[in-house]
């Protein structure tokens, strides 16, 4: 049976005399391949992923009332300028706060088609619904409709389904 061996690339391979020899009594194996010295390499932080700015809208999205304690693990004039910018967000209302982060994260490059799918689809106590959720820009796509205060037919079940599908058209 022979030995598996990793070798380094480049190397001289030792013929069958030099391996015994070389795992003999007395004769120590070579040393390790070592890093030759130099400058140390300067290691810089890694990239941020996200803007401080989309970072607090994240947060507030995500954390809601926790938002301000997930930006003070961020360091000294980041965490000030990370938490300016969640002061603005929570300033707004939340139909601007919803086209911030449609603005900001995209939303489906198809929704506009899936929410006229699903008005046409639904009868009309849940398109009443539905268009009463609609944030004002999602609302232009159905410039025949106005807006209606809440209806008594509009049971908590009704309304959870019209969430629900927002949702579902627009992510």
């Amino acid at each position: 049976m022979e030995a598996t061996r990793i070798e380094r690339p480049g190397a001289r391979t030792p013929g069958p005399e030099q391996t015994v020899a070389s795992r003999a009594p007395g004769n120590p194996l070579p040393e390790p391949w070592k890093k030759p010295p130099g400058p140390a390499p300067v290691k810089s932080p890694p990239p941020a992923l996200l803007s401080l700015e989309r970072l607090a809208l994240v947060a507030l999205v995500f954390g809601r009332e926790r938002a301000a304690a997930l930006l003070d693990g961020l360091s000294g004039p980041e965490a000030r300028q990370a938490k300016n910018h969640l002061a603005g967000f929570a300033a707004l209302s939340s139909a601007r706060r919803q086209a911030r982060v449609a603005v900001e994260f995209g939303v489906r490059p198809d929704a506009a088609a899936r929410l006229r799918g699903v008005m046409e689809a639904a009868p009309e106590v849940l398109r009443r619904e539905i268009f009463r959720r609609l944030p004002p820009y999602h609302r232009s796509l159905f410039p025949e409709r106005q807006l209606e205060p809440p209806d008594a037919a509009a049971t908590p079940a009704v309304c959870s389904l019209a969430e629900r599908l927002i949702r579902e058209a627009t992510r």
